[in-house]
């Protein structure tokens, strides 16, 4: 294969200039042969095969990092949902199980692990119900542990119940990490539509569909993107949207490579490349600014969702045509705290939350990383995720909601988390109370259009 000098002096600008990097390797690792009916075994059995199968991810990350030139930010796991793991346990809560999860992180070295999940669209287990009961102390206890609950699918229909029991549990796990403005609520989303194989914190869980061990690869490059257009400031929209989508190709074929030469090296079945336009806090890694590239003077402002939707779909686009092996969330990523520019959006006043909704709608996410009054009422909670969650079933799109509502802090003030989780405004939230209508619980019925077979 004959290759440019061009295409090599684009790749080496893309990783310097432009923070083009592998988002994240996660291997999915299944659970199912450790359950056993006694905790203190079934620990063991988790701690064992968790290390055991991802003891040498590090060092295969990095091997390709120096082989490649290109960054590899995160290495994560996502294991079976717990609920199901520990449910014949005699276990009388998870947090134990939380902690072996944990162990097994720090001692290997990776950054997170995800799986600490129930899947509860249609109801609850006891598994389900011990696990989310867990959930606040769990995080508060752990380092490195990620917890997701799916309450909603377009098959099933919303949750009610799981919802308004989330909101509970978010503003539990915010207090018992006050001291660093509710930073627990950063490792737990609310989900509709989940998918098995997202490789992205704090979603990733391993599914029961799934091989014994994956690797799955994600993948981003907001500032690529964004210089890209920034290089063709006069074209018109259908020249944007194919710009972006050659650029996504590009950076795919990346993941797609390292994808597989990782799960060679360690054994596991090469997964999905989840390409996701995943903003950081560095100045210029930024969905914000690509949006406000294509000509929108503040994120936030009108046509920001028509911008949004340009970008998602000739990312998807560009992905689909580089690998067959598309998946996770693929798409674009608007999570407040973790893009300087959306955050500064905010600040300005520019970008709402109602704004913020109306734009998942088009998205490959929910509402990420908001920061919210710390006295948000539990039912003003489950309303705004309820919201988010109808978005999702209706448009048959997974969508994931992390809210943190900062204790002891309202609206304007500011919330630093640090890292990659950035910082970002307090945001007003609507006075109007949904109360009664939350208090009515039960399932909303899936959509008509569930019905495809």
């Amino acid at each position: 294969m004959l290759i440019n000098p061009d295409e090599i002096r684009e790749t080496i600008s893309m990783i310097q200039e432009q923070k083009l990097d592998i988002r994240t390797i996660t291997m999915g690792i299944s659970l199912r042969d450790c359950v056993d009916a006694s905790g203190d075994r079934l620990q063991k059995n988790i701690y064992r095969k968790v290390v055991e199968s991802a003891r040498n991810l590090i060092d295969v990350a990095e091997s390709l990092q120096s082989k490649y030139g290109i960054p590899i930010v995160n290495k994560r796991v996502a294991v079976s949902p717990i609920s199901v793991i520990a449910e014949s346990s005699d276990l009388e809560n998870y947090i134990p199980v939380a902690q072996a999860l944990d162990k097994a992180a720090i001692d290997i070295g990776i950054d997170f692990i995800g799986g600490f999940s129930a899947l509860v669209h249609k109801g609850s287990t006891r598994g389900d119900v011990c696990l989310i009961d867990s959930i606040p102390e769990a995080l508060a206890k752990t380092e490195r542990v990620c917890s997701s609950v799916n309450v909603a699918s377009t098959k099933a229909g919303i949750n009610m119940d799981a919802i308004l029991r989330m909101a509970e549990v978010i503003k539990k796990t915010a207090e018992l990490s006050k001291e660093q403005d509710g930073i627990g609520c950063t490792k737990l989303v609310v989900f509709a539509n989940i998918p098995e194989d997202n490789p992205f914190m704090a979603g990733a869980y391993h599914g029961f569909g799934e091989p014994d061990k994956v690797i799955n690869v994600g993948i981003s490059g907001p500032g690529v993107v964004r210089a890209v257009l920034e290089k063709h400031p006069g074209v018109d929209l259908t020249r944007v949207a194919e710009l972006i989508k050659q650029t996504a190709f590009k950076i795919t074929r990346m993941g797609e490579l390292v994808g597989r030469e990782s799960a060679a090296l360690l054994g596991a079945k090469p997964g999905v490349v989840d390409l996701s336009l995943a903003p950081t806090p560095t100045p210029g890694d930024s969905v914000a600014q690509i949006i406000e590239a294509m000509g929108i003077e503040k994120c936030g402002g009108p046509g920001s969702t028509a911008a949004l939707a340009i970008i998602n779909d000739a990312v998807k686009k560009g992905g689909a045509m580089a690998t067959s092996s598309a998946g996770g969330l693929s798409g674009a990523f608007i999570p407040v705290s973790e893009d300087l520019a959306m955050a500064e959006a905010v600040a300005s006043g520019a970008l709402s939350i109602e704004k913020l909704e109306a734009m998942t709608a088009v998205c490959s996410v929910g509402l990420d990383m908001i920061v919210i009054p710390g006295d948000t009422p539990v039912e003003t909670i489950a309303g705004i995720i309820a919201d988010q969650m109808a978005i999702a079933v209706i448009n048959h799109k997974a969508a994931g909601v992390r809210l943190i509502p900062a204790p002891g802090k309202k609206a304007g003030d500011r919330a630093v988390f640090g890292g990659l989780l950035g910082s970002a405004p307090v945001m007003p939230i609507s006075n109007l109370s949904c109360k009664n209508f939350i208090k009515r619980g039960g399932r909303i019925p899936a959509p008509l259009t569930s019905l495809n077979n």
